[in-house]
């Protein structure tokens, strides 16, 4: 008797999960209403920088998505996880400024605060180093503080939730072990320092968890054949 051959359903791919318009929409009016000063004057700025800057492209689509989607789903994700600390979401927005459009920490017209998360949050290789050994490092500042333990995360979760369509099969297993190695044993910080963000830490590492298990499942199979 023969098998039916399956077959993969002809879906309609999405290149991007909301639009950004409405997220930054979303966030200008929570700015204005919960008086988060730093964060309207984030959002500006940071859409102002990335500006002609795109995500990678899905590999199905080719489609170009405004880099500001990045920030923004997670500035979005943050404050649906009730994260409302005003300079928390200002440096969520602008986390990638300093490494993305050559804007130096101290040079960020805000406060002190945001300026040493977004700094935390810069990836940087120093000469001598190798990257690995940059990479040992930029995760050890990250983990001294709780808040930017939480950003990387709200960073993290929303690359692994995209990565299956824009990155090749070498580049998600890597990002697939340094999320493992190094940002969800993280996570722990933000327990042991306070209670505020427990729930927002389970619900982060929960996506991730799944989203890299059903991963790793997918690319077995297709190792397996």
């Amino acid at each position: 008797m023969e098998t039916e051959a399956w077959i993969v359903p002809d879906w309609i791919l999405k290149d991007r999960m909301f639009s950004e318009m409405s997220m930054y929409r979303r966030m200008e009016e929570f700015a204005r209403t919960e008086h988060l000063v730093e964060t309207q004057k984030a959002l500006v700025y940071m859409k102002e920088k990335h500006e002609g800057q795109y995500r990678k492209a899905g590999q199905a689509s080719g489609a170009r998505v405004p880099y500001i989607i990045h920030p923004l789903m997670m500035a979005c994700h943050a404050h649906a996880l009730h994260i409302r600390d005003d300079r928390t979401l200002a440096a969520v927005l602008l986390h990638d400024v300093c490494e993305d459009c050559g804007v130096l920490p101290e040079e960020l017209p805000f406060s002190s605060r945001v300026r040493e998360l977004v700094d935390l949050l810069t990836f940087r290789i120093p000469e001598g180093m190798t990257k690995r050994e940059a990479t040992e490092e930029y995760y050890r500042r990250i983990r001294g503080d709780s808040t930017a333990v939480l950003i990387k995360a709200l960073d993290r979760c929303n690359n692994v939730s995209t990565m299956a369509h824009a990155f090749s099969v070498e580049k998600m297993v890597e990002y697939i072990e340094e999320t493992e190695t190094y940002v969800l044993p993280m996570l722990k910080t933000v327990k042991s320092v306070s209670s505020e963000y427990d729930d927002a830490a389970f619900v982060l590492k929960y996506h991730m968890v799944s989203v890299l298990e059903s991963l790793k499942n997918v690319l077995a199979m297709r190792r397996a054949h």
